[in-house]
C-alpha cells in the first residue's frame, strides 16, 4: 500500500530512514510532519531505540505494513516548539514518545488511563492517523505529538539509555505492577534475557524481588548474575536444573517471542502463581491440567498507558534502572536490523539520531 496523498499537505519538512517494501531495507527518506497544533509538542529527536516490532513491521511479518514505513517508537528528544494551549511542556524540555500517539479518549480503557488497550489507538508509525495521513516513527529528525502522548524524561536519566524504556521498559514494568508482582520478597522468574528480559530483571530487583533468569544460553549466566543483579540462573534445557525450581516461583515474566513449550514454566509456579506472556509470539500450546491443579494463571500484557509510562520512567530514574545499550550511527541501521534478527545485541540498539542523521535534501 502506498503512502497517502495527504502527506504533501503537511507543511513541515522532515527527514528519516524508511523501508520501501517487505525486504525491510531502510534508506534515506524525505517526508513531512504536520504543523504544531494548539495542544501539540514538536521535538527534535536525539535518540531512538530499535525494537523487535520495528524489524517485524519493516519486513511486513504481520501483513499490515504501509510503505514507505519509518519505524521507531522508543523516541527521546528535546522540545523545540509548543502549541498555544500546551500546559505540560516548554521549549528545551527533554521528552519521549512511545508506542502510540493518539487514542479515542472516551472508551473505558482510555478513561482508566490504559490507552494502550484502546481499540482506536493510533500507533506511532505505520498506521492511518485521524486526518488520513500515515504516522511516521522515530528513525527521523523531528516529531509532532499531542502533549498527552508525550513523556517527561527526568533529570539524571541518560537520554540514550532512557529510549528503550518507552517500549521495552513499560512492557515489563506494567505486568509486574498490574499482577501484584512488585512486592518485596517475591520470587520471580524472567524467561529470556534480551531487550525485554534484561529490563524485567532490573525492575523486579528494584521492587525487591528475588529473581531467577531462565535461558537456553549458558553463556549468559555470568552477565545475568554479575552485571544485571539476578540471584540465580537456570538453563531451561537442563532437566535437573528445571527440576530444582519446580513449585518455587510466585510469578514469571516470559519475554520469548518465538514458539516454546509452556509446560515446564507452569511447573515452576507455586499454587496461585502467574505466568505473564509479553513476547510477541503468534501461538502457543497451553497445557490446562497444571493450571487446574494449582489454580495458576496464564496472562498476556502489552505496554502500559501514558500515566503508568510516566510513573515507570520516574521510578527508573529514582532507582537507576536503565537499558543496557549499543549506540549506533544511523547508517548502521540495516546491519543492526540483521544483527537483531540473529539476537546479536546486548541488549538494545539505540540510534544516535541527533549526531548522525544528516539530511540529503
Amino acid at each position: 500500500m502506498a503512502a497517502s496523498q495527504h502527506e504533501s499537505e503537511h507543511p513541515k519538512k522532515a527527514f528519516g530512514w524508511a523501508a520501501r517494501d517487505s525486504t525491510g531495507f531502510l534508506s534515506p527518506f524525505n517526508f513531512s510532519r504536520r504543523e504544531t497544533g494548539e495542544k501539540d509538542v514538536t521535538l527534535k529527536i536525539l535518540y531512538c531505540g530499535i525494537c523487535h516490532t520495528d524489524l517485524h513491521l519493516s519486513r511486513n511479518d504481520f501483513g499490515v505494513s504501509i510503505y514507505p514505513l519509518v519505524p521507531g517508537h522508543e523516541i527521546v528528544g528535546e522540545v523545540t516548539e509548543v502549541g498555544s494551549k500546551v500546559e505540560k511542556f516548554k521549549i528545551g524540555d527533554k521528552v519521549g514518545v512511545g508506542t502510540m500517539v493518539d487514542s479515542c479518549r472516551s472508551c473505558q480503557s482510555c478513561v482508566d488511563n490504559l490507552e494502550s488497550y484502546c481499540p482506536k489507538k493510533i500507533p506511532t508509525y505505520g498506521f492511518k492517523n485521524v486526518d488520513g495521513t500515515t504516522t511516521y516513527g522515530g528513525f527521523s529528525d523531528t516529531m509532532v505529538a499531542h502533549e498527552d502522548f508525550v513523556i517527561r524524561i527526568p533529570h539524571g536519566l541518560p537520554l540514550d539509555a532512557a529510549a528503550p524504556l518507552l517500549c521495552a521498559g513499560i512492557t515489563v514494568y506494567s505486568p509486574l505492577r498490574y499482577f501484584g508482582l512488585d512486592k518485596p520478597g517475591l520470587h520471580l522468574a524472567v524467561v529470556g534475557l534480551g531487550g525485554l528480559g534484561h529490563l524485567a530483571v532490573k525492575f523486579a530487583k528494584a521492587f525487591g524481588a528475588k529473581v531467577t533468569v531462565v535461558s537456553t544460553s549458558p553463556h549468559k549466566k555470568k552477565e545475568a548474575l554479575e552485571n544485571l543483579g539476578a540471584d540465580s540462573f537456570v538453563i531451561s534445557t537442563d532437566q535437573d536444573q528445571m527440576q530444582g525450581v519446580i513449585g518455587t516461583m510466585d510469578g514469571i515474566i516470559d519475554t520469548i517471542s518465538a514458539d516454546h513449550p509452556l509446560l515446564h514454566l507452569l511447573g515452576m509456579l507455586k499454587s496461585h502463581g502467574k505466568l505473564v506472556l509479553v513476547g510477541a509470539v503468534a501461538k502457543l500450546e497451553l497445557p490446562v491440567f497444571p493450571l487446574i491443579m494449582g489454580r495458576k494463571i496464564v496472562a498476556g500484557s502489552s505496554v502500559g498507558g501514558l500515566k503508568e509510562t510516566q510513573e515507570m520512567i520516574d521510578f527508573a530514574a529514582e532507582h537507576n534502572v536503565k537499558a543496557e545499550i549499543e549506540v549506533i550511527p544511523v547508517d548502521y541501521i540495516n546491519t543492526a536490523m540483521d544483527r537483531l534478527y540473529k539476537a546479536d545485541v546486548k541488549y538494545r540498539f539505540v540510534i544516535d539520531i541527533g549526531n548522525t542523521l544528516k539530511s540529503s535534501s
